[in-house]
């Protein structure tokens, strides 16, 4: 198969090593110079996956349209950017997988809504699921979701690109999917804060719990699926960027736990941290929906620079509940 990656970051550079060593013809776009030329001449990207040789057999290019006629295009780049790059891959009807975790700002729409609105005739689905591009890179044990509305395609796909390390999962449900994605990482801010401000584990296991709650009344009311939510894309990922600091929505939160101001925080960063951005959009579309969501709430207040204590204690002062 001939796989086009567009974005050279961590999580791009990670899935096109993933294809080329499973012999796939793959060609990379990525945005920096030098890591066209690191790719192409050292088989490595220094800039976003250090450490990591990366296969003689991906090729990078500094242009978009150079990545050519290609069997499937793997887009991975920040939700925000999202329909911007969309305007430019040049596609053939071929399918779009979508690997970016956000909901577009101002339209509070889902990514594979943006990419229909975007591009024509050209199929859709989502790659989701608890992922850290090193350990992928590495070839260590992966599963993911792959969530087309077209069962067919999504199952061709997963098989055409599956490795013993590196098992995706067939999915209809590309809502749940992509809203377990999107609020993982808004989610993993939370429990970084709690960690950097020295709550306890018994405060974050509560806080997963209760995010994950806020989950699934988001995502249903949206129209996912329960079992999604309780999947790959939805819980599993959301223990993985709720527990390591290889996790840069964590590693965020850490910092403003710490005191740290979120504009200081996003400042000091090369990789994005999709939550900061996705959650101020989510709390819209949650008030939008009707769904309360109090941890993305507080989530929100510490990136607007609210003190952390006055936001904690706020929380634990919501009246008490069934759950």
């Amino acid at each position: 198969m001939r796989i086009g990656v567009i974005g050279g970051g961590a999580w791009g550079t990670a899935l096109a090593q993933v294809f080329a060593t499973g012999g796939h013809r793959v060609v990379l776009w990525a945005r920096e110079p030098e890591v066209v030329a690191a790719i192409n001449a050292e088989h490595r990207n220094p800039v976003f996956l250090p450490g990591v040789a990366l296969s003689p057999a991906l090729v990078a290019v500094g242009q978009i349209w150079d990545i050519g006629d290609v069997d499937v295009v793997f887009v991975v780049t920040p939700a925000q950017h999202m329909r911007a790059i969309l305007a430019d891959v040049p596609c053939n009807a071929q399918p779009l997988i979508l690997c970016a975790k956000g909901i577009e700002a101002g339209s509070l729409k889902l990514l594979h809504q943006v990419a229909r609105e975007e591009v024509d005739g050209s199929p859709v689905a989502v790659l989701s699921g608890p992922t850290f591009a090193h350990e992928v890179a590495h070839g260590l044990p992966t599963a993911v979701t792959l969530a087309a509305e077209d069962l067919a395609l999504a199952t061709d796909i997963a098989q055409a690109i599956a490795q013993p390390s590196f098992r995706p999962y067939a999915s209809t449900d590309v809502i749940g999917a992509e809203i377990g994605g999107a609020v993982k990482n808004v989610l993993a801010i939370a429990c970084g804060v709690v960690e950097g401000a020295g709550l306890g584990q018994n405060a974050r296991a509560a806080l997963i719990a209760r995010g994950f709650a806020e989950m699934v009344r988001f995502g249903l009311a949206r129209g996912a699926r329960a079992e999604t939510l309780s999947g790959l894309s939805g819980l599993g990922d959301l223990v993985l960027t709720c527990s390591s600091t290889s996790s840069r929505n964590f590693s965020l939160g850490m910092g403003l736990g710490q005191g740290k101001l979120a504009a200081d925080l996003l400042a000091d960063r090369l990789t994005v941290a999709e939550g900061a951005f996705t959650a101020p959009v989510l709390r819209e579309a949650a008030m939008a929906a009707g769904v309360a969501m109090p941890v993305v709430e507080a989530v929100c207040d510490l990136l607007e620079g609210c003190e952390v204590r006055g936001v904690i204690e706020a929380l634990l002062a919501r009246p008490l509940t069934r759950e």
